[in-house]
């Protein structure tokens, strides 16, 4: 079937840009964006717009083209789940979808149900709560598809809540429902919500995220982390292609950077992948390095990680030899992220602090306070850093390109 010239024009417009922001940390799942520079004096100048958000929240905000994605919970009992879609430019609200939980909702106080960030492959948004639901709507806000998973797998929880954010690869939607009780990662086919696979997983309360990867051969992969350790799979079977089994965090999730994987584990384990079925050689290990709640970032031959009082550690990545530490003001549970070779760091209180770690020791250049707590990692597109609130979504900075 042709299309006709406008549905065309539209389609274009929707489709993923390069610097879009497609998934927790970035589309390489790394934190660092590759788009136009961010302002790095910050002060409230900076602030392009914020605009109020209903409920609770933790989730990162997804970014593809000229839409900005964000969910969100609310009610005594966060039992309302809200998918919301503002327009980039101007925060102005584009569309907003509720659904109700099927699934416990019962989270720490520090935490909600819209912990988990969404997913995107450019055409659809993909979002899973801490009640296990997971829904998919297209870029205008039709559903798709609706799966209750905290409704087909009852005991799929925890009492203080789950956080395994999306990823999607291969047209599967990985889903780390790690918990104590029964504990599984799924692949859901994106267009369905159907099951592809379904693999038993380690019965312990797992708050990391999936990691993509390369395999020897190209392939996409996915890492799951989990207390045991790491598994590599397949997104289209969720058959193990190489595991690492010497344990690892609950919280902080692995990064990949270079093909290396930087895994939370006796302090930080630097992995390099063999041949399938083969084990992966361990190129380093530091205890100095170990990370607090937020996941390490590896920027060029640096690596970093943020204890969750607010030390920020830079180490050699080739060998893990610590360089020099910061003491920024925390705590922190956020993620840092990049661009333009800065970190942006957003502590517990919502003071977003601009790192230049190119500076012998580090240097904070720049602080912007916000004034509201930020739990949830921030985003990057567009030239700009997004960070939300359970109270707002601030668009900090803006393409000049706009």
């Amino acid at each position: 079937m042709k299309l006709p010239s406008l549905g065309l024009a539209c389609l274009l417009a929707l489709s993923a840009r390069a610097d879009d922001w497609t998934q927790f940390r970035g589309p390489a799942g790394n934190g660092i964006a590759t788009g136009p520079k961010l302002p790095t004096k910050l002060d409230t100048g900076s602030v392009t717009w914020a605009v109020d958000l209903p409920g609770r929240g933790l989730s990162s905000p997804v970014i593809i083209g000229d839409r900005v994605f964000v969910t969100a919970s609310s009610g005594a009992r966060q039992d309302r789940l809200h998918v919301l879609c503002f327009n980039l430019a101007d925060g102005s609200l584009r569309w907003e979808r509720q659904f109700w939980a099927t699934g416990r909702t019962m989270t720490h106080e520090k935490i909600s149900a819209a912990t988990p960030s969404p997913a995107s492959d450019g055409r659809r948004i993909f979002a899973i709560f801490s009640s296990n639901d997971c829904a998919a709507l297209d870029l205008d806000g039709d559903l798709l598809w609706y799966r209750g998973l905290g409704r087909d797998y009852p005991n799929a929880s925890n009492s203080l809540g789950m956080s395994s954010s999306l990823v999607v690869a291969e047209g599967v939607l990985v889903a780390q429902v790690e918990n104590d009780s029964e504990s599984f990662t799924a692949g859901l086919d994106a267009a369905t919500g159907l099951n592809r696979w379904k693999i038993d997983r380690p019965k312990k309360a797992n708050w990391t995220s999936p990691s993509l990867l390369k395999g020897a051969d190209g392939r996409t992969l996915v890492a799951l982390q989990s207390s045991k350790g790491v598994a590599v799979v397949e997104p289209a079977t969720g058959k193990t292609v190489w595991s690492y089994d010497d344990g690892a965090s609950t919280v902080p999730s692995t990064t990949v950077s270079d093909g290396k994987l930087y895994v939370p584990s006796q302090g930080l384990t630097v992995l390099e992948p063999a041949a399938t079925g083969q084990p992966p050689k361990q190129l380093w290990r530091s205890s100095q390095m170990r990370p607090g709640t937020s996941s390490p970032l590896v920027l060029g031959d640096r690596v970093f990680t943020m204890n969750d009082g607010g030390i920020l550690s830079c180490a050699d990545a080739t060998d893990g030899k610590r360089l020099w530490q910061l003491r920024l003001k925390g705590p922190f549970s956020a993620t840092p992220v990049s661009a333009g070779g800065f970190l942006y760091c957003v502590n517990e209180k919502g003071l977003v602090q601009v790192v230049d770690p190119s500076k012998p020791d580090g240097v904070v250049v720049s602080e912007l306070d916000l004034a509201q707590a930020v739990i949830g990692t921030p985003s990057i597109a567009a030239g700009s850093l997004f960070v939300r609130s359970d109270g707002k979504l601030w668009r900090i900075g803006r393409d000049s390109a706009l």
